[in-house]
């Protein structure tokens, strides 16, 4: 090789080695990102998006879902099923289409409603009301009415059409053309087994008419699982890590319950002996949510508050994930709850507090509380009280849903029971 031919290797060389530099400092600059305050932010909490119908996303967030198939021959129900579930894709697809193409609704009475699904039909119960936008996110497509709130929803043939009912759980009921065939609905009724299920109106109701008419019971109780629960936060510093805080910070002192306070830059952060921590900013809003506006809409505030829950819970493993259970706006003030569920069964605190709960002014976290839990299946399978004794007990709360829940009343195991939610 001569020293000209050498040289114009040399070069070529240099070019490359920069260009990779060059491509090295993009990518880290990319993953790591400074935030307002000067921290390196590890995550973006709204970063991820939910997809709309494209299935290689992943959904930040799942909710569990009472779905009931009807056709025919009788209804498939399942009470152990969430948004996310592989036997739920059939059911997703069917909503994503009813929820991106229906037209405006008009109010329809509760009687209607029901009536409708004794057709042929596909039910489901999110359990607790959603806005709209969040539940066609949920369902890979989108929305774009946030005073709309929805926890059962009926996709429905009449006639030659196929209609959607929405009902928020209370008082408002909407019916919605859509331009599904009853072709596309009679193919997904199809994928599933029908008989074994009914609602509490199909037979239930003479004897027991005080009983929510969407109350919903299977001809085989589901067999679930015990689960193991732990509270103590056994390392606190992924999670102070994630909220912006020091981990090896000095600012650090027991009270006298033992609850570690940790204060830093205006934030208070309290990590209970029983492994709850409350967050509070103080002012400083260093901890924040991606959003377009400076008020969030309520999907970005689901979409935000999941993650970063998803992000503090990252380092506990088990057989549980939260889901939301209610979000409300006030002016530039946004408010979150949510709870854990395992298998598409809620976990509920015999307290009737909340797994999570998140406090926006604008898009920073003014404040939060996390009862951080691990639920992990065992072998053994909760006993279930006899289904004529838990109808019997339902009558002393009336117009409530009977329901199977697990419920956490701050032992070492956690049981399925019935409740009257």
């Amino acid at each position: 090789m001569n020293e000209k031919t050498r040289k114009r290797w040399d070069s070529i060389q240099n070019l490359i080695i920069a260009l990779l530099a060059v491509s090295a400092v993009l990518l880290f600059t990319q993953m790591y990102r400074p935030d307002s305050s000067g921290y390196w932010q590890l995550f973006d909490p709204a970063g991820a998006q939910a997809p709309s119908g494209n299935a290689g996303q992943s959904v930040p967030l799942t909710a569990p879902v009472h779905a009931v198939v009807t056709g025919p021959y009788g209804r498939f129900g399942s009470v152990t099923m969430t948004t996310s579930d592989e036997a739920f894709s059939p059911l997703r697809s069917l909503l994503e289409q009813a929820l991106g193409s229906a037209r405006s609704g008009a109010s329809c009475e509760k009687e209607e409603f029901l009536q409708a699904l004794d057709s042929i039909s596909v039910y489901c119960d999110f359990l607790s009301p959603l806005p709209l936008t969040v539940l066609a996110d949920l369902m890979w497509t989108s929305g774009e009415d946030e005073s709309v709130f929805v926890r059962q929803l009926a996709v429905v043939k009449q006639e030659n059409a196929v209609v959607l009912f929405l009902w928020d759980g209370r008082n408002s009921f909407l019916r919605c053309e859509t331009a599904l065939t009853p072709e596309i609905l009679e193919n997904t009724i199809g994928r599933y087994e029908l008989g074994g299920a009914q609602f509490a109106m199909d037979t239930l109701q003479t004897q027991y008419p005080d009983l929510a008419p969407c109350s919903l019971f299977l001809e085989e109780e589901p067999a679930l699982p015990v689960l193991a629960s732990v509270s103590a936060l056994s390392d606190s510093t992924p999670l102070l890590t994630a909220l912006g805080f020091n981990p090896n910070t000095q600012n650090r002192y027991p009270d006298a319950n033992g609850t570690q306070v940790i204060m830093e830059n205006g934030r208070t952060l309290r990590i209970h002996t029983d492994g709850t921590i409350a967050y509070r900013s103080g002012g400083s809003g260093l901890l924040s949510i991606s959003a377009e506006g400076e008020v969030p809409t309520l999907l970005e505030a689901s979409l935000g508050c999941g993650s970063l829950l998803n992000t503090l819970l990252s380092s506990v493993s088990g057989d549980s994930t939260i889901w939301l259970k209610d979000i409300r706006q006030n002016g530039t003030s946004t408010t979150l709850h949510f709870g854990y569920q395992s298998g598409g069964v809620p976990i509920r605190f015999s307290d009737g507090g909340h797994a999570a709960s998140i406090t926006l002014s604008g898009t920073a976290v003014s404040a939060l509380t996390l009862r951080v839990r691990q639920y992990s299946a065992q072998d053994e399978l909760s006993l279930l009280l006899p289904l004529p004794q838990a109808l019997a007990v339902s009558t002393q709360y009336p117009g409530r849903e009977l329901t199977l829940s697990y419920v956490d009343n701050g032992t070492d195991t956690v049981s399925v029971q019935w409740l009257a939610a």
